[in-house]
């Protein structure tokens, strides 16, 4: 089946070949024709798993668009050879390929079609390399912010402030939040806002910016609905514990439902948020379920045993 395909492959080479020679009746190459034969050598070539030569075959195709001014399928020809790269595991060119490819979508007038084919070159490389996904999300973005089309904008760049969480690029990651936020409440979608506020707060005091994160919460009072909500009041209670070095308060805030069944990312941010100092950790529960109750000798053992079960945690 696979050598058959070959030869199938073959001969739709050939004849790409033919099409593009001149001669005295013929002065220009029919690139039209011979683009089709190099697809049809391509996907033969796919079908017997010859990733390397199918690679090319759209190459080729390609060029032969490019040479007949069709640039949106000369575009699609290159997102193909990045595919096959793709198959060989060769993600860096694969990814090169389809970055190509969207700028002749942008060249091409068709803007929407670039914007995704970034989306799906970011997805492509995000587990190998987090800075180029961040990269191509926010790129992305920028496309479709350009088109107006914001809630697609914003969806990427959420993709893009997780990454920089992920990464710790902390710094980074409030501008990208701070971005998401005001293009939500662009759209008027309040409650995600409410979540981005928590978002903000999280990522500033892993940044130990007391000071910004509550200049977060501050400032989105003026958002309609906030004030009173359980995001806000949630957040006001994460603050007080955190200004008062009290880490019992704050491990039960971040491990209430509202933090835990945030995206992943955040979740982590909160479940390993500590104050500075150390605070008072939380007690195992174990001592008075055992009965075990002995007398302090003296004003430190209260603390040694504090510090005891506090590492058993860990």
């Amino acid at each position: 089946m696979a050598a058959q395909k070959i030869n199938e492959a073959l001969e739709h080479l050939a004849k790409a070949e033919k099409c593009l020679k001149t001669g005295f009746l013929k002065w220009k190459p029919d690139y039209d024709s011979a683009a089709s034969e190099y697809s049809k050598a391509a996907v033969a070539f796919k079908n017997a798993k010859q990733f390397d030569q199918a690679k090319d075959a759209f190459l080729r195709e390609a060029e032969a668009y490019e040479n007949n001014k069709a640039l949106f399928h000369a575009a699609k020809a290159f997102e193909q050879a990045g595919m096959m790269l793709k198959e060989m595991q060769k993600l860096p060119e694969a990814v090169h390929l389809i970055e190509k490819a969207s700028m002749m979508y942008l060249e091409n007038g068709t803007p929407d079609t670039a914007a995704m084919a970034l989306e799906r070159a970011g997805k492509l490389i995000e587990h190998v390399n987090m800075e180029k996904a961040v990269h191509l999300y926010q790129q992305s973005a920028s496309v479709f912010e350009n088109e107006e089309r914001l809630r697609q904008a914003v969806e990427l760049l959420g993709k893009a402030s997780r990454l920089l969480v992920r990464a710790r690029r902390l710094d980074e990651a409030v501008v990208s939040i701070l971005k998401e936020k005001n293009m939500y409440k662009e759209i008027e979608n309040y409650p995600t806002c409410y979540k981005k506020t928590i978002a903000q707060v999280l990522v500033h005091l892993h940044r130990n910016d007391y000071v910004a994160a509550e200049k977060c919460v501050r400032e989105s009072y003026s958002i309609p609905g906030f004030s009173g909500s359980e995001d806000c009041t949630a957040l006001e209670q994460l603050l007080e514990a955190y200004d008062q070095q009290d880490q019992d308060q704050v491990y039960e805030v971040c491990n209430s439902p509202l933090f835990k069944y945030m995206d992943n990312d955040y979740a982590k941010l909160a479940l390993s948020l500590a104050v500075p100092g150390g605070g008072i950790k939380k007690k195992s529960p174990a001592s008075s379920q055992n009965g075990v109750s002995q007398p302090a000798q003296g004003g430190s053992q209260p603390e040694e045993e504090d510090d005891e079960y506090a590492g058993g945690l860990c």
